[in-house]
């Protein structure tokens, strides 16, 4: 892409006047793809720099040189048989779009979580598909090692976007008569209960 990096002020501004209303993002534009004299992937959006703008805040970044490593790396990832496709790139950026990142780091490991569920879909559809047992064991083994990445990686954005507190919310307790209730942290001398 070759676009001038947006100034902060005119991100914020770009992004401020395309809010619908508090709480709603205005949809990011959609990539494009051309193959005639190599690969160039362009902004499907009238005003390219407003598109630009739109993009890189739904990515979470500010930075043009973070935003366009981040799209040539799904572009590489979304490729069939060499070739980039446009369909697999959308739907990856819309995978990262949607998880919202407030970062890069968000960003990147919302990327790496939409190229790894693609994988994991093209290895079940190779698992429903391939005939022989040795290549269903494969991809078996790939979808199975893909699905369990996948959800570490979900809990490894969770972790990162909460700072890694849990919150535990009580939303009833009952005390008999003769009871007692504890609140806040309790600690023991492990078994037994006794000290030593």
């Amino acid at each position: 892409m070759s676009c001038d990096p947006p100034r902060p002020s005119q991100l914020r501004a770009a992004v401020d006047t395309n809010i619908v209303k508090v709480g709603e993002r205005t949809p990011a534009p959609a990539l494009k793809i051309e193959t005639e004299n190599g690969v160039r992937v362009s902004i499907d959006h009238t005003d390219k720099r407003l598109g630009l703008n739109l993009l890189m805040a739904a990515v979470g970044t500010t930075d043009v040189d973070f935003f366009n490593g981040l799209i040539g790396q799904l572009v590489v990832a979304g490729s069939k048989n060499g070739k980039p496709n446009e369909d697999e790139l959308n739907f990856m950026l819309s995978v990262v779009k949607g998880a919202e990142p407030r970062d890069q780091f968000e960003a990147m490991l919302a990327a790496q979580m939409a190229v790894v569920h693609t994988q994991t879909m093209s290895f079940a559809r190779r698992l429903a598909n391939d005939g022989s047992i040795h290549q269903q064991d494969s991809a078996e083994r790939a979808f199975n090692k893909l699905a369990r990445t996948y959800t570490t990686q979900i809990e490894a954005f969770k972790r990162y976007r909460t700072g890694g507190q849990q919150n535990i919310v009580v939303q009833h307790v009952t005390v008999n008569e003769g009871g007692q209730a504890i609140v806040g942290n309790v600690a023991h001398g492990g078994r037994g209960g006794g000290k030593k």
